[in-house]
């Protein structure tokens, strides 16, 4: 996926910013924490498609 455009997408519950995993193709949204997949280099920021991060994610992201 195009790094770049991560500085431009939003989550579309909170509409703030998100990090991109590279190792599991996803976007991470640590206000709702939520992942959102990236499937064939498009990111899918449907909310029923994202998958709640566990406590021990959040903190790996944020730190």
């Amino acid at each position: 996926m195009n790094v770049a455009l991560t500085e431009i997408l939003a989550c579309p519950l909170c509409k703030g910013k998100l990090k991109y995993d590279n190792t599991n193709q996803r976007l991470i949204c640590l206000v709702d924490a939520l992942a959102y997949p990236v499937r064939n280099n498009i990111p899918v920021l449907i909310a029923d498609e994202a998958q709640q991060l566990t406590l021990d994610e959040v903190k790996k992201w944020r730190s």
